[in-house]
């Protein structure tokens, strides 16, 4: 049973009648662009056909009750007196106060969650629960949906009520991506643009079954590392600085500053080459720039693990493949490649047989599809 009719199924075993509506909204895996959100630069993700489910119905009171399938647990809170306390829960109450700082007025529902987008696996199965919650307020309390308004607002629920320093780029694609593009935004501006995949591609997700660590110290070191990369070129970002200007003027920096802000400037042309390679329906070049982000990932920004890097060999020797990188924050979790569709079976074999014997460990493998952003369905009446 696939997690959408999973979650009408339970909602009618709980409530005893059908759901009134659904929502969905995907998980993302980031084609290119890696820790360039928070040097105002460019990402190219795609939401994929993994999703967040919940089937609900309005409440005559300020209450919303949500049970969690696989979590096997059943949350309850007051719109009107939300309190923060730890766990899944924190992310719909987040997103009900967020909505209420700007001002919306919102309506009590109850619901059964569902979802099959993997935790932990850097697939942001959060932003997905954001987006959700904020596509059942919305469409219960009768307001308009803009998917980069609601985006924002399930990014500052993440942001200031959940305590995690997120960029945009998850919410953002989970709340309006188009089936069958990547989302091409400027993590300046938020000005973003649907680009087609190309047609035949599959793009692989490969879980290396390892999970991050000590990551929150690495990250805000090389945040540090690129925001004085940036004071050196006297610049808000390093979105600003061009390679050619990088070569000249970036010879006085600490020798690890020079390749963090190497790695920067190098992935912003990448996405733009990305995005140019995709219009133009050339597979090889994508897979080209896959190949350079993660070089340039592991050896100028020194986010990868030995998981990481043999994943990526792996995958990038199989054939059929025009590329591989690592995607996320790093230190652990997923690569993900870029398949000819017609191989993606084998490929997916071959890559979680050879993962295991190289690494002792079970890979998940993913064969995506890029899907739409968050949605609603009528379901009774």
């Amino acid at each position: 049973m696939d997690t959408r009719t999973a979650a009408i199924f339970s909602f009618s075993n709980e409530f005893g009648s059908s759901p009134d509506l659904i929502v969905r909204a995907p998980g993302r895996v980031n084609l290119i662009g890696e820790h360039t959100d928070y040097n105002d630069g460019f990402v190219l993700p795609m939401a994929i056909d993994r999703a967040v489910w919940i089937a609900l119905r309005p409440r005559p009171d300020r209450r919303v009750r949500v049970h969690a399938l696989e979590m096997r647990e059943t949350v309850e809170f007051r719109l009107d007196d939300l309190q923060k306390g730890s766990g899944w829960a924190e992310y719909l109450k987040g997103v009900a106060w967020a909505l209420q700082e700007e001002g919306l007025h919102l309506q009590g529902w109850e619901g059964i969650l569902s979802g099959d987008v993997p935790r932990g696996a850097g697939l942001s199965s959060s932003a997905a629960v954001e987006v959700a919650a904020a596509r059942a307020f919305y469409a219960l309390s009768g307001l308009d949906w803009e998917a980069g308004r609601a985006a924002r607002l399930a990014q500052k629920a993440e942001n200031q009520w959940v305590g995690v320093n997120c960029g945009i780029m998850d919410q953002m694609v989970s709340a309006a991506a188009v089936e069958g593009h990547a989302l091409f935004l400027d993590c300046r501006t938020l000005d973003y643009e649907h680009v087609p995949l190309p047609a035949g591609l599959a793009v692989v997700v490969l879980d290396t079954s390892t999970r991050r660590g000590l990551v929150d110290s690495a990250y805000n070191e090389r945040r540090a590392q690129c925001e004085a990369a940036a004071r050196h070129f006297g610049v808000k970002a390093l979105r600003d600085v061009s390679m050619d200007r990088l070569e000249v003027d970036g010879q006085h920096l600490p020798p690890v500053v020079l390749r963090r802000a190497r790695h920067i400037v190098s992935e912003n042309e990448r996405v733009l080459q990305a995005v140019q390679a995709m219009r133009a329906g050339d597979a090889i070049q994508l897979g080209k720039l896959f190949n350079a982000s993660h070089a340039s990932l592991r050896d100028d920004f020194e986010v990868t693990n030995e998981a990481l890097n043999w994943m990526v060999e792996i995958a990038q020797s199989q054939p059929g493949c025009y590329g591989a990188r690592m995607t996320g924050a790093g230190f652990g979790g997923c690569a993900v490649a870029l398949v000819d569709e017609k191989s993606s079976g084998e490929f997916a074999s071959a890559v979680g047989a050879a993962y295991k014997a190289r690494s002792g460990l079970d890979a998940a493998v993913y064969v995506c599809k890029p899907s739409a952003g968050g949605s609603v369905e009528q379901i009774a009446g």
